[in-house]
């Protein structure tokens, strides 16, 4: 039984005890759920204290990383500018499609107040700030105080500079440096597996807890959740249609046939690296050049998360509607750059770490409990599948696209002039 299973089990086990216990004895229900409220706790500040030392290991080495892809050549500096934009437009998705589905689907009353009610330990929500303070407080006098505050943003913003800075430092200096944070992320890894192993302990106490105080309610709050974040990511996967039919210039249904085998392999795996092989022969057989191919879909599996921005920011942005949080115009332009810059240092991580060292930072922009996180990882399995396939459909597009804007096809790749390098036969020219 995978890790994910076990959690998603624990969550389940946990609600139903908790709802039975508050039934059938109340009394009792509430008398456990005050023993079981401090283990969930300590569980939960486990994986709290990894997420700033995480957060800065991996945003200066994704940035190192995606600067170098950009001078890797012209295929793969163009490549890395489409998934910059895409990450970007991910975010927008999620900004501006998680607040519609909510409108349309809000989650029912009674499991938003229930829930809340349950959460004790997230203590009052803080008021909005001025807009004024708000700015001044984004560059940070101490970052070692803003780290200690969890002020995250003002974090983000400085270790986002000083990993540009790190790009411009002499190829030893900058291999040395990022070499370091490269250790320290594959350190901090290893504890936040370690805390992982315990989450089927953790999430059932959280579990049990919020059954016991919060009813019946809890599981329709849980399947609200899957759907809305679900289908923000579901918008993000039909993208890639419009991207391979406008940018690749790839037929409709020519496409869709295409990529069908490679959805079916990511919803089995839910594992971009996986569905490479494949991805590679269809991308082939859509007219993109072996060699074109072979750069183009290895970077995109390493750097593009076309989901995770949408997906992440949807579920921050659902916890902060669920504890009544309202995020200013400025709080939503900051969470959209922390939602793309959190999802591309998270690259290659397990899905479980992303989503910590991805969504806490954006929820403590937005002003959201993080403490809501420890339920909802439970039932990342379910909304993940979403995401395999939305980054594996967005992979094969932009390689198309990519292949297109370059004016390689199947026929020049096979010419002899390009062949030989790119030069032409004709002594003429």
């Amino acid at each position: 039984m995978s890790q994910a299973t076990r959690i998603l089990l624990a969550l389940v086990a946990g609600l139903a005890l908790g709802i039975a216990a508050a039934a059938i004895a109340p009394d009792f229900g509430m008398a456990a759920a005050n023993v079981a409220d401090p283990i969930g706790t300590l569980w939960l500040n486990g994986l709290r204290m990894t997420v700033v030392p995480l957060l800065i290991a991996l945003l200066v080495t994704g940035i190192a990383q995606t600067a170098e892809a950009a001078k890797a050549g012209a295929i793969a500096g163009r490549a890395t500018v489409w998934i910059i934009s895409l990450m970007t437009l991910s975010a927008i998705v999620g900004a501006v499609f998680t607040p519609l589905f909510l409108s349309l689907a809000p989650m029912p009353v009674e499991s938003a107040a229930a829930l809340r009610a349950a959460l004790t330990n997230t203590g009052p929500v803080a008021d909005v700030p001025p807009f004024a303070d708000f700015l001044r407080s984004i560059v940070p006098t101490n970052v070692i105080a803003a780290a200690s505050s969890d002020a995250i943003l003002p974090l983000i913003i400085f270790t986002a500079t000083f990993a540009f800075a790190v790009t411009r430092l002499p190829a030893d200096t900058r291999v040395a440096l990022t070499g370091f944070f490269s250790a320290l992320a594959d350190a901090m890894i290893i504890v936040v597996e370690w805390v992982l192993k315990l989450a089927p302990i953790g999430v059932f106490a959280l579990a049990f807890v919020v059954g016991a105080r919060s009813g019946a309610a809890a599981f329709g709050a849980v399947i609200h959740y899957i759907l809305t974040v679900a289908a923000v990511g579901g918008i993000m996967a039909l993208l890639a249609y419009v991207l391979a039919v406008v940018g690749g210039r790839v037929p409709f249904g020519r496409f869709a046939q295409a990529i069908a085998p490679v959805q079916a392999l990511a919803v089995s795996t839910q594992s971009s690296l996986a569905c490479l092989p494949i991805m590679l022969k269809k991308s082939e057989q859509l007219g993109v050049p072996e060699r074109t191919a072979g750069i183009v879909l290895p970077l995109a599996v390493a750097l593009l998360r076309a989901t995770g921005p949408a997906m992440n920011l949807a579920v921050a942005l659902y916890v902060a509607s669920w504890f009544g949080v309202e995020v200013g115009p400025a709080q939503y332009a900051f969470a959209i750059l922390a939602a793309v810059l959190t999802s591309m240092g998270a690259v290659s991580l397990p899905g479980q770490v992303s989503f910590v060292t991805s969504i806490a930072p954006i929820c403590l922009i937005l002003g959201a409990p993080v403490e809501a996180l420890a339920i909802l990882i439970a039932v990342e399995v379910l909304p993940d599948i979403m995401r395999t396939v939305g980054n594996v459909m967005m992979d094969v597009a932009v390689t198309t696209t990519v292949s297109r804007q370059a004016g390689e096809t199947q026929e020049t790749s096979q010419d002899p002039a390009t062949r030989s390098g790119g030069g032409s036969l004709d002594p003429a020219t």
